[in-house]
């Protein structure tokens, strides 16, 4: 995640005039209006997700978030309202930080199949570097079921446009669609488990590979 940017211990670093109107943090009239209040809930919410990371939901606490961000405890209470609340916001926030590490890679791709390879591969690196977001994401199925089910909808939904958007051009077959979507995320999630969280050594662009072969050509013996 973007990292914690140098911080006043006292909390000095809060404006104190942002109050009142909840927003990216969890409540629309909460929303910074300041570089100061900005700078200051990304601060909160890398502290959450190592918070949670580490002690995960039950365990974790305001305090704890706090502490690891270096501000006041009252300055959380200017942009969220409850622990359920920022574990909600930071849910939004980590899925919006792996489509934004993602989306350029798979963009910049010459065609579908291999947009789909480089996406697995930055893909990989992002839970290597991130390994709280599986703890994390995997939790809100208890916590906050609406935010882990709309994590994995718009993730497919995604995957489904490009795939559209490759059939249309001819680059892959003209009734891929939302099943194909969800196979692939499926594929993608577990090969993170196994080679993102659990595995720092091999080669994740061998195992990109890998994958998008069996997805360009199957598992069908060849000739």
């Amino acid at each position: 995640m973007t990292q914690p940017l140098s911080f006043a211990p006292n909390g000095s670093d809060i404006d104190k005039g942002e109050a009142g109107n909840k927003g990216e943090a969890g409540n629309p009239d909460k929303a910074p209006r300041t570089d100061r209040g900005r700078r200051t809930l990304r601060k909160l919410l890398d502290a959450a997700a190592v918070e949670f990371g580490d002690r995960g939901f039950h365990e974790a606490s305001i305090s704890g978030i706090t502490r690891r961000a270096g501000t006041a405890l009252g300055s959380f209470y200017t942009y969220f309202d409850s622990k359920d609340e920022i574990f909600q916001a930071l849910v939004r926030d980590m899925s919006e930080q792996l489509r934004d590490h993602v989306t350029p890679v798979v963009q910049a791709a010459p065609d579908e199949i291999a947009a789909e390879r480089v996406g697995l591969e930055s893909f990989l690196g992002f839970v290597r570097a991130h390994k709280e977001i599986y703890r994390i994401i995997d939790e809100a199925e208890f916590v906050d079921y609406a935010s882990y089910r709309r994590h994995y909808e718009t993730t497919v939904e995604r995957i489904r446009q490009r795939l559209a958007a490759g059939a249309a051009r001819g680059e892959v077959r003209p009734d891929a669609g939302e099943i194909h979507a969800w196979a692939i995320a499926g594929m993608n999630v577990f090969l993170g488990m196994r080679y993102g969280l659990w595995d720092e050594e091999s080669d994740i662009g061998e195992i990109a590979g890998i994958a998008n072969d069996m997805l360009a050509n199957g598992l069908k013996q060849r000739a």
